[in-house]
């Protein structure tokens, strides 16, 4: 039994809390385009995340200007620097930045703490942007506890198993519809080594809470288990979790690739790309690339859900969305950017421009309906707007949870505890300690946030 908690600090302690968990020491880097001490006039400044899709937008940018006489200032930074950037603008309402890349972790917290500006006026205004078209899972998680939208998604993705049909074929075997991790875990004893080189599956081991604590957490959540009840008691000493986290290291020791602790998203998708592993547990924004002209495998690579045990579906949900910054002096400017960046227009845009696999896509309904994406994304697009539709952020187990979150917990002190936990998971698949030393250590940092938030 745990001795009463130590007395909670304020909630206005909190907030300043939150944000220095957000938090790490800035990085300088080098900045694209010119901030300055916030836009004026027709422009607006946007500090953004340097990923492919939106470095594309940045090149399509002056399309917007040319329609609307709106100039865009971009800063692109890294992603681990453009969240302390964005954190360090946003919680000093400095207003340097009308908007910013935000996930669907970052926007309810910020929101709690009145960082953002509401987007229902600008939408029950703006008929032809369409929220309705917006996937109900990606809309609900960029809502805050008002029940006011504060986020438009850019892209947004969900989790699935990606799998080589060929050598399936080859070796007289069939993914089920629905497949269970136990069927899995066999599937991949049967793969491993069907190829010279080959593996049987490939997973996340890279620490990080947003790398091997992202596909775990979706299988905790499948096997019964949960970060925090919702009381708030730290559960990872659970039989569950242990039960989860002992198969996933178990799996990927055995049948997983080679380097798995030091495996994110990256390697594992040059592994599949490259004929090292017949399957594939991860993002579904991966499948444009491994289904990308000139890819190896174009065309052998099947998709099922992700893989369950008691819940319905066990796929994470993820967006890079907008926000607009509640101090910011150019709201109505900054939704004129963000109704563009995220509309049917765009898609249609980068379509026409730069070609349909390019397409943010994994937002809106109306995407999977589009004779051109269609074509291009056959192999994928139906199973992928699935996963999305079929996560389930606020009720991702079998139990209540105290906060939203399928990969994570929505509350700003995960990312410290999230990566705290990926090292000691990290260091059990790389065989530096057991599974129970991981979580009994992992549980200790987890009963520090209790006894933040219990009673609340």
């Amino acid at each position: 039994m745990r001795t009463q908690s130590r007395r909670r600090p304020p909630r206005a302690t909190l907030a300043l809390a939150a944000a220095g968990t957000l938090l790490a020491p800035l990085l300088s880097g080098c900045w694209v385009g010119a901030g300055g001490a916030g836009a004026g006039g027709d422009s607006i400044n946007v500090l953004m995340v340097n990923n492919p899709q939106m470095t594309e937008l940045q090149k399509l940018a002056p399309r917007f200007t040319e329609e609307t006489g709106i100039k865009v200032n971009f800063t692109v930074l890294p992603e681990n620097d453009v969240r302390d950037k964005i954190s360090q603008d946003f919680a000093n309402q400095a207003g340097q930045y009308d908007v910013a890349t935000l996930s669907n972790y970052e926007i309810p917290i910020y929101a709690r703490n009145g960082w953002l500006h509401e987007m229902d006026s600008y939408v029950a205004k703006d008929p032809a942007y369409d929220e309705q078209d917006v996937l109900k899972p990606m809309r609900q998680s960029l809502t805050g506890d008002d029940g006011k939208l504060y986020g438009q998604p850019f892209y947004g993705e969900s989790s699935f198993l990606m799998y080589r049909k060929d050598v399936f074929a080859e070796a007289g075997l069939t993914m089920p519809a629905h497949p269970t991790w136990t069927q899995v875990a066999d599937l991949a004893a049967k793969v491993d080594g069907a190829e010279s080189g080959m593996k049987g599956i490939c997973l996340r081991g890279l620490p990080g809470w947003g790398e091997v604590m992202a596909p775990l957490t979706t299988v905790v959540n499948t096997f019964g288990g949960t970060w925090f009840d919702q009381n708030w008691k730290a559960r990872l000493d659970s039989p569950e979790w242990e039960k989860a986290t002992k198969f996933y290291v178990d799996l990927v020791r055995e049948h997983g690739e080679s380097g798995a602790p030091q495996s994110g998203f990256a390697e594992c998708l040059n592994n599949m790309t490259q004929g090292k592993v017949a399957m594939w547990y991860d993002a579904t924004s991966a499948a444009g690339s491994l289904e990308a002209s000139g890819s190896p495998v174009k065309g052998k690579v099947g998709y099922a859900p992700a893989p369950v045990e008691e819940t319905r579906s066990s796929g994470w949900l993820y967006t890079w969305a907008w926000g607009i910054q509640d101090a910011s002096r150019n709201p109505d400017k900054a939704w004129k950017f963000v109704s563009w960046a995220s509309g049917k227009q765009y898609e249609q845009l980068v379509g026409d421009e730069i070609g349909w696999s390019n397409v943010p896509a994994g937002k809106r309904a109306s995407t999977y309906t589009n004779p051109a994406y269609v074509k291009e994304a056959g192999a994928f697009q139906e199973m992928t707007k699935e996963a999305i539709e079929g996560a389930r952020p606020n009720d991702p187990g079998v139990q209540p949870r105290p906060a939203p979150g399928i990969q994570f917990v929505g509350i700003p002190e995960f990312t410290d505890l999230g990566t705290k936990v990926s090292q000691e998971i990290s260091a059990a698949i790389a065989g530096r300690q057991s599974v129970e030393s991981a979580l009994e250590k992992s549980q200790r940092l987890a009963e520090k946030i209790s006894e933040e938030y219990e009673g609340r």
